[in-house]
């Protein structure tokens, strides 16, 4: 089994692979036009449950310093470009993809 997880900031959807079979897509939010989602090649790098604040339930931090897939504590903001880079889920969403994505899960994001 090989997960993987590719991200499109244009359709604000992260989707779970597993080789190539995609196994669900999620509903995210991403950067704003000042401080943009990067896009490139990454790999999970750790997760922090329950880190608070706007980062809700879970962080798993990417390998691009100071990036991560998250959380949120405003739910009303998935779909939206509004974050400071990172890639928003609902909570419920965030806590299903990490039990399926370990460290190390690879993360492709683009427009």
């Amino acid at each position: 089994m090989a997960i993987w997880i590719d991200v499109s900031t244009s359709r604000h959807e992260l989707k779970m692979f597993d080789d190539d079979r995609l196994i669900k897509t999620y509903p995210i939010a991403v950067g704003k036009m000042l401080s943009p989602t990067p896009t490139g090649t990454y790999r999970i790098i750790n997760k922090h449950y329950n880190p608070g604040g706007p980062y809700g339930v879970l962080w798993m931090g990417l390998s691009r310093p100071h990036y991560g897939i998250h959380g949120t504590n405003d739910p009303s903001s998935i779909g939206k470009d509004v974050s400071h880079g990172c890639i928003r889920m609902f909570n419920a969403d965030v806590l299903e993809l990490s039990s399926k994505a370990p460290v190390g899960t690879q993360v492709a994001i683009h427009k």
